[in-house]
């Protein structure tokens, strides 16, 4: 448990994200792609690198591999293949649909199988005593009807998901508009950068917390117990 504590101490999660991932690099595509400072191929070069790095970084700290850090650190490579190879703006919008979308399709494929993602994404076992939460439902043959809930969330996390891959493809359309490899284009690629938060990551994450709330309420319905009972503290 307290090795557990350390390595969540060290990990600046919310915080750490959002510099590296977001306020970093849009201020290094905003600011510093003229020719006067780094130019539009440095700019792009060096501001990926601050996610690439934390992402890496991030990775060795929690000492595990998963699909998740793997698909993030992909991300990060195709956008700065795509912008220094000076692609047409349709190849980011297609690239910035795929990765929510792909899952998207992981989840709904995922719940017909013994571990399905919803269990990684909103009731992992850091958020969930699963011992005590199957020993509940055992007690109250109710096994059947949690599998049902689970499906049902899959649903709406998948939804949450393919939303996010339609608003991703809608910004980047709007918003990549000039000519690949120059200033411009790359200050709209900061600028897109900066809208993903607000424009799709506020209304996936509600979109998740309901989720997470209609399975906690039904948790309650199908085990008689206090919610409480069945979350890690």
């Amino acid at each position: 448990m307290t090795e557990t504590k350390t390595e969540q101490q060290q990990r600046p999660g919310f915080f750490g994200n959002l510099i590296f991932n977001i306020a970093i690099p849009v201020a290094i595509m905003s600011y510093g792609s003229s020719e006067a400072y780094l130019g539009p191929a440095w700019s792009v070069v060096v501001a990926l690198a601050f996610p690439l790095c934390y992402g890496l970084w991030d990775l060795k700290q929690s000492g595990k591999v998963n699909a998740f850090s793997i698909l993030g650190i992909l991300s990060v490579l195709l956008t700065g293949g795509i912008s220094l190879l000076k692609l047409p703006a349709e190849y980011m919008a297609i690239k910035e649909a795929a990765i929510p979308g792909v899952i998207g399709l992981a989840v709904l494929i995922t719940q017909y199988t013994n571990k399905p993602l919803v269990k990684v994404l909103i009731l992992n076992d850091q958020l969930i005593n699963w011992a005590n939460l199957n020993k509940a439902l055992d007690e109250q043959n109710a096994q059947e009807g949690f599998s049902k809930v689970l499906a049902l969330s899959s649903y709406v996390v998948a939804g949450s998901f393919f939303l996010s891959s339609a608003l991703n493809y809608i910004l980047a359309k709007m918003i990549l508009v000039s000519e690949p490899g120059t200033t411009a284009y790359t200050e709209e690629l900061g600028r897109m950068t900066a809208l993903s938060y607000p424009v799709i990551v506020i209304p996936s994450t509600i979109l998740l917390v309901g989720a997470l709330w209609y399975v906690f309420s039904q948790i309650q319905k199908l085990t008689g117990e206090d919610i409480d009972k069945f979350v890690n503290q």
